[in-house]
């Protein structure tokens, strides 16, 4: 009998996709540098004389009041310009699982499992230092439990550009892991927000968002993509979602689950496509191509700009760091929760599936990535504040702490990733030397020429 044929886990992938991939890869680590900027202005500004001014901008408000949208500008970044992050987000799962590699179940069953397992261990990890045992937590009248999804997240932006700086050298399939499993960490997060961060829930406004989203749904499959019929529907979907009491966030990730991936038979190139996108391509990828600098260049880092300000010497700051359970467990949730619960998932799926690791890869270099998944930066502050309220001690408690783990993971992630680099460029380059003498053999060996 034959030995059934084991699946990379990390195996080389089509010439199509490494190119889509490599093309988000560098639109990614652009807004993963301005995301940076915006969040140390943010920190700059906060701890300033003139802090505020800062305060002031946060909660200034605008919008229609007879529509009840007089929001903050705080909360329109965290319900408005994140919806656009998670439709972008939906759009790349959407197209990896229909048209992607991840089509294939074997190999979509990895990034999966392995993002579940980032999100459960840091979650549990973050209950258990904030468990009625543990006597340097007080869980009970502050509602610190409701925390436990904050260290869940990995920042897609954040992750890649530290990634691309370090590992030019690291072979793209751990790029290609990072990047799907950050997408379906991101929707595992959108999930937890609408299921436990949903105080109130008024069943008609969401009823009645189902007319624009089936309307919108109908235009795009139809091959619409005139900006003023789609943005008006998906608008009142966004409305209608955020009236309802779910987070209107949800409303972009359901937006871009009506988008059909693959192209209708006998239909010609998108309309609009424009360059960058391929002959032909399918709706979500004209919209991700679209949309994607919008989300990466203005949306995330308008959001950190207006959310990670907290002055370092408040009652939320660093005196209270390593004295409270909150911010402990959010720490260990991302500095240690999230690279174990990535990196048992892949070894579980590899050891009791048929799926293994590619042979140029090793263990380690999978636990790098796993640490690096520890960035924690935009779902992450948005989630501590639905969970404890914008402004307050536990929120400006879990900035620090976010803002903490995410850099003590990226500087360990560094570590690790930068000796792997090494690693194969030498292996390059050795290859490289091998190859070279190998040609100057032959053309010794060769006969003359007359």
């Amino acid at each position: 009998m034959s030995t059934p044929r084991r699946t990379p886990l990390f195996g080389p992938r089509s010439r199509t996709e490494t190119r889509r991939i490599a093309d988000i890869l560098r639109q990614e680590t652009i807004g993963g540098a301005l995301l940076l900027v915006a969040a140390l202005a943010a920190l700059v500004w906060a701890n300033s004389p003139w802090s505020a001014g800062y305060e002031t901008l946060r909660s200034a408000r605008v919008g229609p009041e007879a529509l009840h949208l007089d929001l903050s500008l705080a909360t329109w970044a965290a319900d408005g310009l994140l919806a656009i992050f998670f439709f972008v987000a939906g759009l790349e799962l959407k197209r990896e699982f229909v048209a992607g590699d991840l089509r294939d179940p074997r190999r979509a069953a990895v990034p999966v499992v392995a993002a579940a397992g980032g999100v459960v261990v840091p979650a549990l990890l973050y209950l258990l230092v904030n468990t009625p045992l543990n006597p340097l937590t007080d869980p009970g009248a502050d509602g610190a439990l409701r925390g436990w999804a904050v260290p869940t997240a990995t920042d897609i932006a954040f992750a890649l550009a530290v990634l691309a700086v370090v590992g030019r050298n690291l072979p793209s399939a751990l790029r290609t892991f990072l990047l799907t499993l950050a997408v379906v960490d991101d929707l595992l997060a959108i999930a937890i927000i609408a299921v436990f961060y949903t105080t109130h829930l008024a069943p008609l406004p969401l009823l009645a968002a189902l007319l624009p989203l089936g309307l919108f749904a109908v235009l795009v499959r139809r091959g619409v993509r005139a900006w003023w019929l789609l943005a008006p529907l998906a608008a009142v979907t966004w409305a209608l979602v955020h009236a309802s009491g779910v987070h209107a966030t949800v409303a972009g990730v359901l937006l871009a689950f009506t988008v059909p991936v693959l192209r209708a038979p006998g239909k010609g190139p998108a309309e609009g496509s424009g360059e960058g996108t391929a002959e032909g391509a399918g709706p979500a990828e004209h919209f991700e191509h679209r949309f994607r600098p919008l989300s990466a260049g203005v949306a995330v880092p308008l959001f950190a700009f207006l959310s990670a300000g907290v002055a370092f010497g408040g009652p939320g700051g660093l005196p209270g760091l390593l004295t409270d359970g909150v911010p402990l467990g959010v720490v260990a949730g991302l500095v240690a929760g999230k690279p174990l619960g990535i990196t048992a998932a892949t070894w579980l799926v590899a050891r009791f599936t048929r799926a293994g690791i590619d042979e140029g890869l090793a263990w380690v270099d999978i636990v790098g990535v796993a640490v690096l998944s520890g960035i924690g930066f935009t779902v992450s502050l948005l989630i501590g504040e639905l969970a404890f309220g914008a402004g307050s001690t536990r929120d400006g408690q879990v900035k620090v702490a976010v803002l903490t783990g995410s850099l003590v993971a990226a500087l360990l992630a560094t570590v690790i990733l930068r000796l792997r680099d090494r690693v194969y460029r030498r292996l390059a380059e050795t290859e490289a030397d091998s190859q070279a003498d190998a040609e100057a053999e032959a053309r010794a060996a060769a006969p003359p020429t007359t």
